[in-house]
């Protein structure tokens, strides 16, 4: 448990002048005599975000401190709170090292508020994107998925579930173009997390049934990378699309244009049966990269059948094909039974005559 949290709780006012980095935003005075507070960058369910530009490291770069504020007036949401903070920080610290997820900077307690720094990733999230530029074809939804892929199958083998996948957390940074996952307070140590969660945490319409079951496995982030896919097809949020009543499967098929193969990959993504769903990363991996080869099968089938073809001319062909003795022989018999024919012809005429 978070040692900060044996604090006495506090709550937060709505107006972010009452938070203190709040009130340092666009002020030439330092947080902690280091930072100097740009501008707030969102707020979320547990925390606002600034971009905030270190005065000491040389060069002067610019960070991410996120001030946990949760909208809560509740002092055990708030001790909850705090170990969400606290969880976000470690999972930060252990994953960071890869280049699609933000490094951990700082982690610290000052005057009870709680703050993180964090490597700051300039560029859009995926959902601006699409807002921006509209919605994606297959190949190049493919292309993200197979860059999406890769983080989550490294997030999963260090027995992390995220939770919360969704374009929104998906950022495209502008100084290089790879994806970044980001908004780790909603992962889950698979392996070490054993209490059961009492709060559903993850967004509504990307999170499957066990997630709102309080039952998150590594298929669970699986269920909502394919609901980002939809999103990124259609634009539409998972809400907006049409649902079984029975089983709680979206009706999508009538709403994207893609291949066969490629909506048979995703339609195993978004099953709510976990059992029928792709069980881990790796499944999916192999399965996009097996129908990337479909039409170099085909090729090749067709080639063949084209080969099996030509066999069969060929031995027509070796059949009618002649030696040229046996070609002389058979031109003198046929040249012997014309002129016998002919012979034949002219004795019976003289004859009627």
């Amino acid at each position: 448990m978070n040692p900060f949290c044996t604090n006495r709780y506090h709550p937060h006012e709505e107006n972010l002048q009452q938070t203190h980095l709040g009130q340092l935003c666009g002020s030439k005075q330092l947080f902690r005599d280091r930072y100097e507070i740009l501008r707030m960058l969102g707020r979320g369910g547990f925390g606002i975000t600034f971009l905030a530009q270190d005065a000491i490291l040389p060069g002067n770069p610019v960070c991410v401190i996120k001030q946990l504020c949760p909208k809560t007036t509740n002092s055990k949401s708030w001790v909850l709170a705090c170990n969400r903070f606290e969880k976000e920080a470690k999972t930060l610290g252990q994953l960071g090292k890869h280049s699609q997820i933000p490094m951990l900077l700082d982690y610290f307690e000052g005057n009870g508020e709680f703050y993180l720094v964090q490597e700051y990733v300039p560029g859009y999230t995926l959902a601006q994107e699409v807002q921006r530029t509209g919605c994606k074809g297959e190949a190049a939804v493919k292309q993200l998925l197979r860059e999406l892929l890769l983080v989550l199958q490294y997030v999963h083998k260090n027995h992390v579930i995220h939770r919360d996948i969704k374009p929104q957390n998906l950022l495209r940074c502008e100084d290089d173009g790879r994806l970044v996952l980001i908004d780790f307070g909603a992962v889950k140590e698979e392996l070490v997390d054993k209490s059961q969660s009492t709060n559903f945490v993850g967004t509504v319409g990307f999170a499957p049934p066990e997630q709102f079951s309080l039952r998150p496995v590594y298929a669970s982030d699986i269920y909502a990378v394919g609901v980002t896919c939809l999103y990124l097809l259609t634009g539409k949020a998972p809400l907006e699309f049409d649902h079984d009543s029975k089983t709680g499967e979206i009706h999508w098929q009538k709403e994207v244009h893609i291949s066969d193969t490629f909506a048979e990959i995703l339609g195993k993504m978004l099953k709510i049966s976990i059992q029928d769903r792709f069980h881990s990363v790796d499944d999916v991996i192999w399965a996009l990269g097996m129908e990337s080869y479909l039409p170099t099968l085909a090729n090749c089938l067709t080639t063949q059948r084209f080969k099996d073809d030509t066999k069969v001319i060929s031995k027509e062909i070796s059949q009618r094909y002649q030696p040229p003795v046996a070609r002389t022989a058979n031109a003198i018999r046929e040249w012997k039974a014309k002129l016998k024919a002919r012979n034949s012809g002219e004795w019976g005429v003289g004859e009627i005559k």
